[in-house]
C-alpha cells in the first residue's frame, strides 16, 4: 500500500495530415497512491477501512509511524487479552483467587516491578534502535523520522523461525497479525471497563465464579 499504482495507459491518435508533431501537448502518466502506501491492511473483511479518514492528506512517514504505534500497541493487546484469560485461573504470584485483575496487579512484589519495568524499557530501547534514527550526539535530541528502509513493525524478532520467505505468504501472516491486534485492542479494552463497572473476574461475570 506504500507503493504507488501503475501509471495510467495514455494513448494519443496519430497527428492529423499537415500537422506538427511538436504542437502535441506533452502529457505525464498520472499515479495515485495506494492504500497507507501499500502497507498491510486492506486485504481483510474491512478493506480500505479508515472512516475517520486518519490517512487522508498524510505523508508516507506519517502513516508509517501510525502504523509502527498501531503494530506496537496490538501486540501488547494480544498479550493482554491472552493474560485477562489466564491470570484470574493461574496466578502463583498473586495473593487472592477471587479479587479482579486490576487489584490484584499492585499486589506484585517490589522486585518483580522492578524486573517488568527493566524488561519493558530494554524491550522498548531495541524497538527505537530498530526503527528510529540515532540520537544527535551534538544536541541529544533525536529526530521523530524512521530509518530509511525499515518496515513498521519488522524488528527481526522471529525466535520461532515463522516467518515465510514467500512475499504472498507473508503478506497474509502481516494481515493476520494487523487484524488480530486490532481486535485484541477492542477485546483488552472490554475486559478492563468490564471489570471496572462490575467489579466481578470475566468468568464470575459470565457465570463461572471458579474464575
Amino acid at each position: 500500500m506504500l507503493g504507488l499504482s501503475s501509471p495510467l495507459s495514455l494513448s494519443f491518435a496519430g497527428p492529423a495530415s499537415g500537422a506538427s508533431l511538436t504542437s502535441a501537448p506533452q502529457m505525464k502518466a498520472a499515479t495515485t497512491p495506494k492504500f497507507a502506501y501499500g502497507l498491510p491492511g486492506a486485504n481483510n473483511i474491512l478493506g480500505e477501512f479508515d472512516p475517520l479518514n486518519l490517512l487522508e492528506g498524510k505523508s508516507k512517514l506519517e502513516v508509517y509511524k501510525y502504523r509502527e504505534a498501531e503494530l506496537t500497541h496490538g501486540r501488547v493487546a494480544m498479550l493482554a487479552s491472552l493474560g485477562f484469560l489466564v491470570q484470574e485461573k493461574f496466578h502463583p504470584l498473586f495473593s487472592g483467587d477471587t479479587d479482579i485483575a486490576i487489584n490484584q496487579v499492585p499486589q506484585l512484589p517490589i522486585w518483580l516491578w522492578a524486573g517488568m519495568l527493566a524488561g519493558i524499557a530494554g524491550a522498548e530501547q531495541t524497538r527505537i534502535a530498530k526503527g528510529w534514527q540515532k540520537l544527535d550526539q551534538r544536541s541529544y535530541t533525536a529526530s521523530e523520522s524512521l530509518r530509511e528502509g525499515y518496515m513498521p513493525g519488522d524488528l527481526g524478532f522471529d525466535p520461532f523461525k515463522i516467518k515465510p520467505q514467500d512475499p504472498e505468504k507473508l503478506l497474509d501472516m502481516q494481515e493476520k497479525e494487523l487484524s488480530h491486534g486490532r481486535l485484541a485492542m477492542i477485546a483488552a479494552m472490554g475486559f478492563l471497563a468490564q471489570e471496572t463497572v462490575t467489579g466481578q473476574t470475566w468468568g464470575a461475570f459470565w457465570g463461572d465464579a471458579s474464575f
